[in-house]
């Protein structure tokens, strides 16, 4: 066993005698850190924002933005006017944007805190354009066109409404022509090129106005997606972002959950719920303290891993609440005891390995990992 895996597990074992967690999720903030500023200067001169909703990723965002802000970040967005409020007290000073816009009721609180909301649709528009006017002045938006996805924004005709509705137009001061990319981490898919002939027609619908555009795969597809704002989530927390290259980012997270119980059993055992597995011969058993309740999901029983040490041991049966049973037989009897931990995530085992063994994508798995680890930050 190599010292820094010593190290891992001892470092592991010492913070669960004080919490008692089933594992621990290290989160490396110099990686991070290094990952905004890769992007920026892939970017540059255009600007990176931060996509720092869900939590950032499930990693805490009172612990992640302040990194990004002070890393240069200025610009973060978020899915919900709750998550912007609450980051508002960790970036002051800097612009925080609602991406899914705002439900009825939450203008004024939005505008008291200075919060900028993406504009998906004509209700939206107007129901802010209300609140402006009442305060006897424009206030800030985004406006976000669709350009393919069907999922947000301004359809054609209404972005076209919009555009002709001077009156609306006076009372938004306009930040912003955003949209969002389907197959950004596909670098040969010809939606990207649709999706930029559909920007590039809303765009002369608002002459002048910046656009922002590229997500994380779409800083890897050139200038003419960058605009003059992109905006990054999965890859400033170490995942995938396009399929053009070898996964440039930094990891910033890793998982080691510890060992419950080992045991020895004879051919003929079933294991676990269901008696999904049986074995066919004696066979070395490991249980750890994590399961679907902690972000490993219940569709990697019979085809995900954690390893140890370099070493494979295969996830056998099914996946439980709150354990997994492994199959320890390629390691040497007694390696694992009673408080051992094993690498679900790590150097031997990616974010996007675990996820496609799980049949899902790496944001999922990010997203899910819960609080009942102990954390580790970096």
């Amino acid at each position: 066993m190599n010292t820094h895996s010593i190290a891992t597990i001892n470092r592991a074992i010492g913070a669960l005698g004080r919490d008692g967690a089933p594992g621990t999720l290290s989160i490396d903030l110099d990686a991070l850190r290094e990952n905004y500023r890769y992007l920026c200067a892939r970017t540059a001169p255009v600007p990176v924002a931060a996509v720092v909703k869900a939590n950032a990723y499930g990693l805490d965002v009172a612990r992640v933005a302040p990194v990004l802000r002070d890393a240069g970040c200025r610009d973060f967005f978020v899915a919900h006017v709750a998550e912007a409020h609450r980051l508002r007290q960790f970036v002051d000073g800097a612009r925080i944007f609602v991406l899914n816009g705002l439900q009825p009721g939450a203008e004024e609180g939005c505008a008291d805190s200075g919060i900028v909301p993406v504009l998906n649709s004509l209700e939206q528009a107007r129901n802010w354009a209300q609140t402006a006017a009442m305060r006897g002045h424009s206030l800030p938006a985004v406006l976000q066109v669709d350009t393919g996805m069907s999922r947000l924004g301004l359809p054609p005709e209404e972005a076209s409404a919009l555009a002709a509705d001077g009156a609306l137009r006076d009372r938004l001061d306009l930040l912003f022509l955003m949209s969002h990319l389907a197959s950004g981490d596909a670098s040969g898919d010809v939606q990207n090129s649709d999706q930029l002939a559909a920007m590039r027609q809303a765009s002369a619908l608002f002459p002048g106005l910046p656009l922002c555009f590229a997500n994380s795969g779409g800083v890897f597809l050139g200038a003419d997606f960058h605009g003059a704002l992109a905006r990054s989530g999965i890859a400033l927390y170490g995942g995938m972002p396009t399929d053009a290259i070898d996964n440039p980012m930094k990891p910033v997270v890793r998982l080691d959950v510890r060992v419950i119980q080992t045991r020895t059993v004879p051919a003929g055992t079933h294991v676990g719920y269901g008696g999904a597995h049986v074995t066919t011969e004696e066979t070395r058993l490991a249980t750890i303290a994590a399961g679907y309740a902690d972000g490993l999901p219940r569709s990697l029983g019979h085809r995900g891993a954690a390893y140890f040490d370099g070493v494979r041991l295969p996830i056998v049966g099914r996946v439980s609440m709150d354990s997994i049973t492994l199959d320890i037989g390629a390691l040497p009897a007694g390696t694992l005891r009673l408080g051992s931990l094993v690498e679900l995530i790590g150097p031997h085992q990616t974010l996007e390995a675990i996820a496609a063994d799980a049949g899902t994508i790496s944001y999922e798995i990010l997203t899910s990992l819960g609080d009942r680890y102990h954390r580790d930050y970096r």
